[in-house]
């Protein structure tokens, strides 16, 4: 049994890291300050007495005894990362700081969760860990991608400096239950426009493409990640490489949910990326032969039968 930490415990991907933890024999501790996280993401795993929930912001110092640490604290669909700017760079950065400061004094393994937005709007497609992204430092979407930046310099350096023993994993696009209705993440968007029968709402022209991977197989690579000898830090791409139009997937997801709505068409947000997709070429290399497994048709009946059980 180890004693892990897992920081955004309460989130929509934390909370499946820390039942997969639990299911494994380990004890877990969730770190949350419930800010787009929700107890009832993890209150089905309050009975189990190797489980911990504690109300904490990492932007603060948190000191416990573990023997490895998850660090998935941070706002990660566009709504909430700029509702306040600034508190997002400060979990990316003060909180990554104080993580790995905690992990340098008990000599625990550091696991950061980083994202496919340190490519920005990408010039090279697909996107492999040696390319170093195209990214506004003062848009709209800085205070994440350039916060996410950071802390991969961070991990990095107290690894070179400090002998921390990391782990960095790129995330891309991931969905799945427990997802918010309203996180403004395009999947969660469309599924409940699509359910009330409102119109579904298309940015630009729908010809942006995204690459959808479904929660457990994001779990999956994080705990491969994990387990890798200390030799290798990352940054490791965990996503999956199928792309899709954003028009396809609203046409998909009217066509599953047998849905009345229409499709409209708004302006693109400021510095939204056109292409993003994955070469997970280096974790199937890497992780044991990772690699993506629940198609993304598979993975959307499982989230719009969640949806329509929580809307």
């Amino acid at each position: 049994m180890k004693r892990i930490l897992v920081t955004g415990g309460a989130g929509f991907i934390g909370s499946h890291l820390c039942e997969r933890l639990l299911n494994e024999g380990n004890e877990v501790i969730s770190l949350d300050n419930y800010f787009t996280g929700s107890k009832k993401n993890i209150i089905h795993l309050l009975d189990n007495p190797y489980f911990e929930i504690v109300r904490h912001d990492i932007t603060e110092p948190y000191f416990a005894e573990v023997d490895e640490v998850y660090n998935l604290a941070c706002p990660a669909s566009p709504i909430h990362y700029q509702h306040d700017p600034i508190k997002t760079i400060k979990t990316s950065v003060v909180g990554a700081t104080n993580m790995l400061g905690l992990a340098k004094r008990i000599d625990a393994k550091i696991l950061q969760a980083s994202t496919s937005e340190v490519y920005g709007d990408p010039k090279i497609h697909p996107q492999p860990e040696s390319y170093w992204g195209n990214v506004n430092p003062i848009g709209l979407r800085s205070c994440y991608d350039e916060g996410k930046r950071c802390a991969e310099s961070l991990f990095i350096n107290y690894h070179k400096q400090n002998d921390v023993r990391i782990k960095i994993i790129r995330i891309f696009n991931t969905y799945g239950t427990r997802m918010n209705t309203n996180d403004g993440r395009v999947i969660s968007n469309f599924i409940v426009q699509a359910l009330k029968g409102e119109n579904i709402t298309i940015y630009g022209k729908g010809n942006q493409t995204r690459s959808f991977q479904y929660v457990d197989d994001l779990i999956e690579g994080m705990i491969r990640m994990m387990n890798t000898d200390d030799t290798i830090t990352g940054p490791i791409n965990i996503g999956n490489p199928a792309e899709f139009s954003i028009l396809n997937l609203a046409e998909k997801i009217i066509e599953i949910t047998n849905s009345s709505s229409k499709i409209i068409f708004e302006p693109l947000p400021e510095d939204d990326p056109m292409q993003r997709k994955p070469d997970i070429s280096l974790a199937k290399k890497t992780l044991n032969s990772w690699e993506p497994k629940i198609s993304l048709d598979d993975g959307l009946l499982k989230v719009i039968k969640y949806f329509e059980s929580v809307i």
